[in-house]
């Protein structure tokens, strides 16, 4: 079958189309004919030889698609071969099929092209797992979004906003401003222009951010902890800005504030498989009548995927970049 595969470690140009095996599914398995896959800043990190796969996952790109069921393997309930489906994948998404355990894949849901369901897994599940089942967010809370016009900001906005929260984000740049207060954020931030802390401040009228959710990493650490609640959580989720920072520890201890951090990639089949389970329950209604839609900013053909991680290296996108695998 066709997948993407990387010559080296570098830039987009390492990325090539190549043949590989096809996969067969294992007891608590599908496989997937893939007809989507998202594009998502893991995926650039592995191609630059920062983010190497777990142990027993696909070297594959890839950490969600959407597609049909091609087959079943053994002690398999509630799929079928056909079923439209996305999944969260541990990787292989950018290849004409996959395997995935069946508890990581979700029914295409109502109202969403099956394209457009590739946008939905890893986003939702971070987002998800992250700000509702391990931070707590309640309705009328305060939640801070660094990254708001990112493929994890846009979905956060959204789904904070149907369930009840007061959203604050942060973006580069009036545009994708925009596009944040028109899915639901009450303040978005320039941050290259603003200053969150301030602003936050006075939005708040000094009470803070109840919930940040950070995928900057160690620049904005200090100023995290400055802007939260008292009894406030900060969840950082990535480390775009770097690894390291200085941390006040006594600020954190004033205000009985949390600094919470998670990944998702290398969790366990059954905590994963949790969180999609959640996400079907809590979430999936939500897709269905329209309160969370996925924004995607551009779908490409696999066979321009080196064009795909271009745009995220340019830090041109506004919500999720897509691969087209084959035809919906």
């Amino acid at each position: 079958m066709r997948a993407v595969v990387l010559e080296g470690a570098g830039g987009p140009e390492v990325l090539r189309l190549g043949d590989v095996p096809e996969p067969e599914p294992a007891a608590g398995e599908v496989v997937i004919d893939v007809v989507a896959a998202g594009v998502n800043r893991a995926d650039v990190m592995q191609r630059q030889g920062n983010y190497p796969p777990p142990p027993g996952a696909s070297d594959l790109l890839g950490l969600e698609c959407s597609g049909r069921i091609a087959a079943v393997g053994p002690d398999v309930e509630g799929f079928a071969v056909g079923d439209e489906v996305c999944a969260l994948l541990a990787g292989g998404g950018y290849a004409e099929k996959v395997a995935v355990p069946a508890g990581q894949v979700l029914p295409r849901p109502e109202g969403v092209s099956l394209i457009e369901a590739a946008a939905l897994p890893e986003a939702v599940c971070t987002v998800w797992s992250n700000v509702f089942m391990l931070a707590g967010l309640q309705p009328r809370e305060t939640l801070l979004v660094h990254g708001g016009a990112s493929g994890i900001g846009t979905t956060a906005i959204q789904l904070a906003t149907a369930l009840g929260a007061r959203v604050l984000a942060t973006a580069g740049g009036p545009a994708k401003c925009e596009v944040c207060r028109d899915l639901g954020a009450d303040v978005a931030v320039d941050y290259r222009e603003q200053d969150f802390v301030e602003v936050v401040r006075e939005t708040t009228d000094g009470h803070g951010a109840d919930v940040i959710l950070d995928i900057v990493g160690a620049p904005y650490l200090d100023r995290n902890v400055t802007t939260l609640a008292t009894e406030g959580r900060l969840v950082v989720i990535g480390m775009q800005g770097g690894r390291k920072g200085e941390l006040d520890l006594a600020r954190l201890l004033v205000k009985r504030a949390a600094v919470l951090a998670t990944g998702l990639r290398a969790r366990p089949v059954a905590e994963k498989s949790a969180i999609v389970a959640s996400v079907r329950e809590n979430v999936w209604p939500l897709v269905a009548d329209g309160h969370l839609r996925p924004v995607v900013h551009q779908v490409v053909p696999i066979d321009q995927v080196a064009e795909a991680h271009g745009i995220l290296d340019r830090g041109e996108q506004v919500g999720k970049v897509l691969l087209a695998v084959r035809g919906e």
